[in-house]
């Protein structure tokens, strides 16, 4: 199968051949190939430190116990996922590998795919589709001239549509099939909807999207952030993930005797993803800047409940109805660009599982906003990046779902980030890191 793809994508004009994976700050790295080295990247992998998993927003490495200056690791390519991008150029994603072929434990597709496997294990089979928002800025990270800006606007559309059109029309000659295209809240904000799919698929065209979009803006002399909080006091970009499940293609969402419809088991998975929150929003939205995104008010899933449509829920509800296609799901909304898909993804998915495991009881439903509710602020979430890292380090069930050397990774690299960063004011910060997550 390698061949006849290397010789394909040659037939189309493809030079240059790149695999990308994603480190712990949720930076995406690549290694690249001429096109005819296609079959070597996917039998034995192109060699990668790996420290490539400790990069950290600010360029810097945060070794670890297990992750050093010593050892390598090999990064090969998913071949059945590889597809031409961009003029002479293709794409695909890649997994670490030991020497020996065995997946690496610090890999973050491979862990998902390992949870996704559990899953299939219990009988449940899982959709998952996500939100991209990001902000266009200046080739050199400034503000776009413009003559207003009205939010989810035609005249937002209008301005940037040379952009809009150029990235509908590349993401569809992909084969990614955006649901939504369009301007967001924030100044110079927009997003981008994937349809629902397999969860290491979803991940996967997730990253391809945000490569992509840069690429287009690029074409357009404009740059892209994907940065949680592009500008002090300005919107956040979300990257909220959407679930759904199945039990024996009977959905776990719809068609109970729960409040919409939620069966036993839907509910025992809302419990559960909303028990780990506490423990995974180190893995969700563990930035350095994150935190500054996540405040009421802002659509953003501040508050540590559930509700039908509820956007100031971290866990959004959306129930069966003719006007929604895919059929019921929740959303996450507290997830932001600067997390490792893949490892916010397995989070989810594995949180969900343990609910239905343990046999948890759905929550009670929160209708309004939280923030106006009695027990307000205890049921807000605490977005403290200290305390955030503190109780990813000790959870049980991350060190489960993800493996102890992620979970140490993932902690070392957001510490270096508090650490770089204490004393500096939130402008300070939002520049620096403005396309830290930029492909």
């Amino acid at each position: 199968m390698a061949e006849s793809i290397r010789a394909q994508l040659e037939s189309d004009g493809v030079a240059l051949l790149v695999g990308t994976a994603i480190d712990f700050a949720g930076g995406i790295h690549c290694k690249g190939v001429p096109i005819r080295r296609l079959p070597a990247f996917q039998e034995t992998g192109m060699g990668a430190s790996p420290s490539w998993n400790v990069f950290c927003a600010d360029n810097g490495i945060a070794f670890t116990r297990s992750i050093g200056a010593v050892g390598d690791l090999r990064l090969r390519l998913d071949t059945a996922r590889v597809r031409k991008v961009d003029d002479g150029l293709a794409w695909g994603p890649a997994s670490f590998h030991e020497q020996d072929g065995a997946l690496s434990p610090l890999c973050p597709r491979g862990r998902l795919t390992a949870v996704v496997d559990s899953l299939t294990e219990h009988g449940l089979s899982p959709l998952m589709g996500t939100e991209l928002e990001f902000v266009l800025t200046t080739r050199d990270g400034g503000r776009l001239p413009k003559p207003g800006w009205t939010a989810y606007g035609m005249g937002a559309v209008s301005d940037r549509r040379g952009f809009l059109v150029d990235l509908t029309a590349t993401l569809e000659a992909t084969g990614l099939g955006p649901e939504q295209i369009h301007a967001e809240y924030g100044e110079d904000q927009f997003e981008v909807s994937l349809a629902p799919a397999q969860p290491v698929e979803m991940a996967d065209a997730c990253v391809l999207t945000r490569i992509l979009i840069g690429i287009v803006a690029a074409r357009h002399g404009m740059a892209v952030s994907f940065s949680p909080l592009p500008w002090a006091g300005g919107a956040g970009n979300g990257a909220h993930l959407h679930l759904s499940l199945s039990r024996n293609n009977a959905p776990l969402f719809s068609g109970g005797r729960g409040p919409h419809g939620i069966t036993v088991e839907g509910g025992s998975a809302i419990g559960g993803i909303l028990a780990g929150l506490d423990g995974f929003l180190g893995i969700y939205a563990g930035s350095v800047i994150s935190a500054a995104r996540l405040q009421p008010g802002q659509w953003s899933g501040a508050a540590a409940c559930w509700g039908l449509e509820n956007r100031e829920a971290a866990l959004r509800f959306v129930a069966a109805t003719t006007g929604n296609p895919h059929g019921a799901n929740v959303e996450l909304k507290v997830v932001d660009p600067s997390a490792n898909i893949y490892l916010a993804a397995a989070a989810l998915l594995g949180s969900a599982l343990n609910g239905i495991e343990e046999e948890l009881s759905l929550p009670v439903e929160v209708p309004g906003n939280p923030a106006e509710a009695a027990d307000w602020p205890a049921a807000a979430v605490n977005a403290d990046q200290a305390t955030v890292l503190g109780r990813l380090e000790r959870s049980e069930l991350a060190a489960s779902i993800l493996g102890p050397e992620i979970v140490e990774g993932v902690v070392a690299v957001r510490r270096h980030e508090a650490g770089k960063f204490a004393g500096k004011a939130p402008a300070e910060i939002a520049q620096a890191l403005r396309f830290a997550w930029s492909a």
